[in-house]
């Protein structure tokens, strides 16, 4: 046996008792416990974009990207929910355990592994090689995070550690790309690999469900002593625990993080705005006076451009939104925040869980019901799933911006710290969750009452965020809204401009009010009248069921054919059809209400029926409008 330590890069491979060469492998799937690093390598071996993070959850369905080897074979690599056994506790776990025995359907058994582990927390995440190699599939161990390992001091001696095993090991750096060439050599079957059976450890062979979790602890623990040097403890990365994780310091460090990433949200993104906005005003006036006069004209200047373009003025915003979540979850400091929430939530009998899929929430909605499967108990992931679209989506943010700029000036309030719009879109985020615990602590405490669970989070090393993974994920965060601006939008505002030209009189559009849309609107005026709403309002009310950020695209339309925006600006025109108390009124109303027929298909396919979507429906919808009733009314009195 070799004594010396491989570094990143080298890999070692025990000398199997009855050979074996994989070739031509077809389907490999990535595992791994959360926080390995498993998705990272992914990334990097399939140059497909998935969302990465520092806390367990994320990945709560398996993602598929394909890759062409060295020698010309193509792999279909499957990135499977983190584990830390095969004894699966919640549903995420339970895909991953069904795809390796190959009984999830549709997705064949994988021919081979790549086992995933932090090199610099062997001795824990060895816990799951047991079970995993234990289904006597060819399987490569990856220690990820070579460069934190020998950064703080650790050492690695692979040579020994494959031996031990029974199957090949490599150390490498998967977000630096160091040490690949290995894992390519196992894809394309240019790498001995032998059989799990033939570890020298018999708990092995006696662990094919891998449900004994004592054993597989006593197992891991013998197999890291020496082979394996734990690294030394960041001292800065203690220290920084010491604050972020204080009870009275941690909460005031992370309400003071969310000012200031609202407030650049603000000012960092208005020039961009600014800038994006110009390019779609000349645009527009550009097709009005090149285009000869047409219907074909009128509804991409007025149609098209007022709505699509309305939508996309905000893109700057999402984009910052984005970059500053991205960077918090990539230095680990969100998993700290769990934590810090998890006490907070606890006492609206939630557990700290509920932040993962609630955090992912201020994307979207969507996601964070499918990322409640991390929770084990069935109530509290109910209760999840019914206050998860409380939470503010990216959806929520031109609408909220769009009125916030027409009716709050911007003052200072904190110096430049804090203006008077970003404490009002605080506000707003701050509303909804508080919404969320009340509906939580009204639901656990009646219809899903349950014990409460113990909250266990595997803290992640601060890391920099990587520029490329933040890069990747803005591109796909902006692709992802001009996709829906593209579709979505772009659909709801031909038809909209549709409806409001007929029916045609004498060859005539009618005036909107009188046209099929207008009809529609003033239809239900009566009923949001109280909240200070008019036909137009009440038309983009109901187009946004669609996607909240439709109604703004709904009004840049209406106030298209108008033409009042081509010269006053989206803004200004609103303020004409909205007082103040309105303007209250559908910032509450957004912040509270369903309009999201996306969220309500999921919620129904998660719960496994209509009863809790209609129920949550009716419920936001309920609130939303008694909410904006009462918030028109106290605006209204107060300025009068």
């Amino acid at each position: 046996m070799s004594d010396c330590h491989a570094g990143p890069g080298t890999i070692a491979s025990a000398s199997p008792a009855d050979g074996g060469v994989t070739a031509g492998l077809k389907t490999v799937a990535v595992v791994g416990p959360p926080n390995a690093g498993k998705t990272t390598l992914f990334n990097r071996l399939t140059g497909l974009r998935q969302k990465v993070a520092n806390y367990p959850g994320v990945t709560v369905e398996h993602h598929a990207g394909r890759l062409t080897s060295q020698r010309g074979v193509e792999v279909d690599l499957i990135d499977l929910p983190g584990i830390y056994s095969l004894e699966p506790r919640s549903e995420d776990e339970c895909v991953t355990r069904d795809v390796l025995r190959g009984d999830m359907e549709g997705i064949p058994r994988p021919d081979a592994v790549l086992l995933v582990l932090d090199a610099t927390n062997l001795s824990r995440h060895l816990v799951v090689a047991a079970p995993v190699l234990g289904l006597g599939l060819p399987t490569l161990v990856v220690l990820n995070m070579a460069d934190d390992l020998a950064g703080r001091g650790g050492t690695l001696n692979t040579a020994e550690l494959s031996q031990r095993l029974g199957v090949p090991v490599v150390l490498v750096s998967a977000s630096k790309g160091e040490g690949l060439e290995p894992v390519f050599e196992f894809l394309d079957g240019s790498l001995a690999v032998p059989l799990p059976a033939g570890s020298p450890f018999p708990i092995l062979n006696n662990l094919p469900a891998g449900n004994d979790v004592p054993q597989c602890r006593a197992w891991a623990t013998r197999l890291s002593q020496g082979t394996w040097k734990a690294p030394a403890p960041s001292l800065w990365s203690r220290r920084l625990d010491a604050i972020v994780l204080h009870p009275l310091a941690g909460p005031f460090i992370f309400l003071m993080i969310v000012v200031a990433v609202f407030q650049a949200i603000f000012t960092g993104a208005a020039p961009l705005m600014e800038g994006v906005e110009g390019l779609v005003t000349g645009w527009g006036k550009v097709s009005g006076t090149t285009l000869p006069e047409s219907p074909w004209r009128d509804l991409r200047t007025e149609g098209v451009m007022g709505g699509v373009g309305g939508v996309v003025v905000f893109l700057p915003q999402i984009l910052l939104l984005f970059l500053f979540i991205g960077i918090l979850e990539d230095s680990g400091y969100l998993a700290r925040a769990a934590l810090i929430a998890d006490r907070t939530m606890a006492r609206f009998g939630l557990q700290g869980k509920s932040f993962i899929p609630l955090l992912s929430a201020y994307a979207c909605a969507v996601p964070a019901v499918m990322a409640t499967r991390t929770i084990e108990n069935k109530r509290d992931r109910i209760a999840t799933i019914l206050i998860a679209p409380f939470m503010t989506c990216s959806a929520r943010l031109p609408v909220y911006t769009l009125v916030i700029a027409a009716f709050i000036p911007e003052r200072p309030l904190l110096g430049p710290l804090l203006g008077t719009r970003a404490a009002a879109m605080i506000g707003l985020y701050v509303l909804g969750f508080a919404a969320a615990l009340f509906t939580a602590r009204a639901l656990k405490s009646s219809v899903l009452r349950s014990d409460g669970t113990p909250f266990l989070l595997e803290l992640p090393s601060y890391r920099w965020p990587m520029l490329r993974s933040l890069g990747l994920r803005l591109l796909d965060r902006g692709m992802v809204f001009l996709k829906r601006a593209g579709t979505i939008i772009l659909a709801v505002s031909i038809g909209l401009w549709i409806l409001a030209h007929l029916p045609l009189t004498d060859g005539k559009a009618p005036q909107i009010r009188d046209s099929v849309a207008g009809s529609i609107g003033r239809t239900v005026e009566p009923l949001i009248a109280p909240l200070g709403f008019n036909w137009k309002i009440g038309i983009g009310l109901i187009t946004s069921l669609a996607a909240r950020e439709v109604i703004v695209g709904t009004l840049g339309t209406i106030y298209g054919i108008e033409s009042e925006e081509d010269t006053q600006g989206l803004g200004a025109a609103l303020q004409k059809d909205l007082t103040p108390g309105g303007a209250v009124a559908l910032l509450v109303f957004f912040a509270f209400a369903m309009q999201c027929m996306s969220t309500v298909a999921v919620v129904k396919r998660e719960t496994g029926g209509w009863k809790w979507p209609i129920l949550q429906f009716t419920y936001m919808t309920a609130l939303a409008y008694v909410c904006a009733f009462a918030a028109n009314r106290i605006v209204t009195a107060w300025l009068s």
